[in-house]
C-alpha cells in the first residue's frame, strides 16, 4: 500500500448500513449499501450509490424508484449477510424478511428497522463502476427509536466484512515474496 493511498483512512469516514430495495416488475430485490445522503430538505431528496454490477443497480434504473431501510444496530448478521453477499439473481432475498410495499410498489424491508422511506429517481450520475441515484422521497417513516447501525460497529463489533462491489473494499493484503 502506498503512502499516498492507505485505504484504511475511508473508514474513518463516517458510513451507516442500509438496504436498499428496488423491484422490475413483480420481482423484488434489495442489498446492503453504506452510502445513504440526504441532498436536500426541500424538496427532500436522498441519494444513493449503487454498483453497476448488481441487480439491485438494474432494477432501479428500469423501475426508477428505491426504498431505503435504517437499520437497527442489534441487527443479526444472519439478518443482512444475505444482502451484501449473495446475489438476487441467485437467491430471493425478501422471501424471509419482514417487508411491505410502499407507495411506488417498492418493497421496504422492516425487520430490524428504525425508519423506511422511498423515492423516485429524479437524476443519476455515472461514476464509472457505481452509479450514483438521486431521488425524490415520496414517502418515509419511523418505524421505532434506537441506535442505526454503523459501518465502523459492523467492522469493529460485528467483525464484518465488505464485499468486493462495496467502494470501500480492501483486497487482502498480498504476502511479500522472500529474498
Amino acid at each position: 500500500m502506498s503512502p499516498q493511498m492507505d485505504r484504511r483512512a475511508f473508514r474513518d469516514l463516517s458510513y451507516g448500513l442500509y438496504l436498499v430495495t428496488s423491484m422490475d416488475g413483480d420481482r423484488l430485490n434489495g442489498q446492503v449499501v453504506n452510502t445513504v445522503i440526504q441532498v436536500t430538505s426541500d424538496p427532500a431528496r436522498v441519494a444513493v450509490i449503487i454498483n453497476k454490477k448488481n441487480l439491485t443497480h438494474d432494477f432501479i434504473s428500469r423501475s426508477r424508484v428505491f426504498g431505503v431501510t435504517v437499520l437497527e444496530q442489534s441487527a443479526p448478521m444472519a439478518f443482512f449477510g444475505p444482502f451484501g453477499f449473495r446475489s438476487g439473481r441467485d437467491v430471493e432475498k425478501l422471501s424471509r424478511v419482514e417487508y411491505k410495499l410502499g407507495t411506488t410498489g417498492c418493497p421496504l424491508v422492516t425487520g430490524h428497522a428504525l425508519s423506511v422511506l422511498e423515492a423516485r429517481v429524479l437524476d443519476q450520475i455515472d461514476l464509472g463502476t457505481h452509479t450514483i441515484f438521486i431521488g425524490d422521497v415520496v414517502s418515509s417513516e419511523v418505524l421505532k427509536s434506537g441506535r442505526p447501525l454503523t459501518y465502523q460497529y459492523y467492522h469493529e463489533e460485528l467483525k464484518g466484512k465488505s464485499p468486493p462491489s462495496a467502494p470501500t473494499f480492501e483486497p487482502p493484503a498480498q504476502e511479500q515474496p522472500k529474498a
